[in-house]
């Protein structure tokens, strides 16, 4: 059994408890959560900072782990993908030691969930084994609808390769067809299924949706892509795609660089489970640029937050993602960008009733964040994994 307090603790259950102490047992799992007592309790770990719950890594790409400094910083996205197809090719020996470290990276910096998407199996058996509790997102990536069947096939091989949580998803709407949209549809009758789409990265996209124009057209010809059967929509990417995916799974739109306030409010016309989740660091890596964080105040669906991977971001913390956010958001909290960083990603993937919030019976983690002042997050606060 152990004993944690500090000067705060945020438990995201309630209202945060000055000095107050978590108790655990050796596992981890909470045991009780006291308010503050003026007498030391014997055998108390006493911090200066605030204690929270473990972090959630709503999106990451841990096989890409190997091409960190591999690829040029502030190209833009298309560039980027190009480097991403060219590079990750390598031996799987060097391609696993990368994915362990990153593993291991992720579990010292206080994550404890992690949403990673899978075009591979490397990373199976190593999430079998990890620390942190994951849930692997099969990607399907294809824009020739002819091709949907096969590629719908490869990834339920693939999904059976993973021992560990899963579910077969979409890459990004640049790179799959409204036939593989058709196929993640009917799948996602059978049972919990939850979907994480790369969604409006860059303006190129956009465009290419509205008036089947711009640097994609190019890259598919360069690629050798067949997009003849892709047709211009008249509408943004978000604003097409979004009736045809399913109305009773969770759906993660990740990155929003270019999601105009106009494709914040189209949303609110359906019935479905939207969550945003922002990767800054990846953001300002490939394309310069932060999403236009004020429109999302008109949504009311949660945030979540994202790493992206080691070839667009130079660490995996959740905590220097928060950091971004807070500097970039005007008026919010500590404690709202903390929701984004834990119960919100715990939500997402189904994981609510073990991570996300400090409460007697789960096994959250716990951190230390120092440095917290105002209920603000500054330039030196840093992290340590109590539990």
């Amino acid at each position: 059994m152990r004993k944690f307090s500090a000067n705060s603790i945020y438990t995201l259950d309630g209202r945060p408890i000055e000095d107050g102490i978590v108790t655990t047992d050796d596992n981890g799992k909470i045991l009780a959560i006291s308010e503050s007592n003026l007498l030391p309790e014997p055998d108390v770990e006493y911090f200066d900072g605030v204690i929270v719950p473990g972090f959630v890594n709503s999106h990451c790409h841990l096989e890409l782990s190997h091409l960190h400094q591999k690829i040029e910083r502030g190209t833009g996205l298309i560039p980027f993908i190009k480097s991403v197809i060219t590079k990750r090719v390598d031996e799987e020996e060097i391609i696993l030691e990368a994915i362990k470290k990153a593993d291991e990276q992720m579990y010292k910096n206080g994550i404890v969930a992690v949403g990673d998407i899978a075009n591979h199996s490397y990373s199976a058996k190593i999430k079998e084994d990890s620390k942190i509790n994951y849930h692997t997102f099969i990607e399907m990536v294809g824009f020739d609808g002819s091709k949907s069947d096969n590629i719908f096939i490869e990834a339920k091989k693939l999904f059976e390769m993973f021992q560990t949580s899963a579910s077969i998803t979409l890459h990004a709407p640049y790179s799959f067809s409204k036939e593989l949209l058709k196929h993640l549809t009917k799948y996602c009758e059978i049972g919990f299924n939850p979907i994480s789409i790369h969604n409006q990265e860059n303006e190129e996209e956009n465009s290419l949706y509205r008036y089947k124009i711009g640097e994609f057209l190019p890259f598919y010809k360069e690629m050798n892509i067949n997009a003849d059967g892709f047709k211009a929509q008249s509408k943004n990417s978000l604003q097409t795609i979004l009736p045809f995916l399913p109305d009773n799974q969770p759906i993660q739109l990740v990155h929003n660089t270019y999601t105009s306030l106009k494709d914040i409010y189209f949303t609110k016309r359906f019935n479905k489970d939207i969550n945003w989740c922002f990767c800054p660091n990846a953001n300002l890596y490939i394309e310069n640029k932060l999403p236009s964080f004020e429109f999302f105040k008109h949504s009311n669906d949660p945030i979540t937050i994202g790493t992206d991977s080691l070839a667009s971001n130079s660490q995996l913390c959740v905590l220097s993602e928060m950091k971004i956010l807070q500097n970039s958001i005007k008026d919010i909290t500590f404690e709202e960008i903390l929701k984004w960083g834990t119960i919100n990603g715990a939500k997402f993937l189904g994981l609510e009733n073990d991570f996300g919030c400090i409460k007697k019976g789960k096994k959250p983690g716990l951190n230390l964040i120092t440095h917290v002042k105002n209920d603000k997050l500054t330039r030196q606060s840093t992290i340590k994994k109590l539990i």
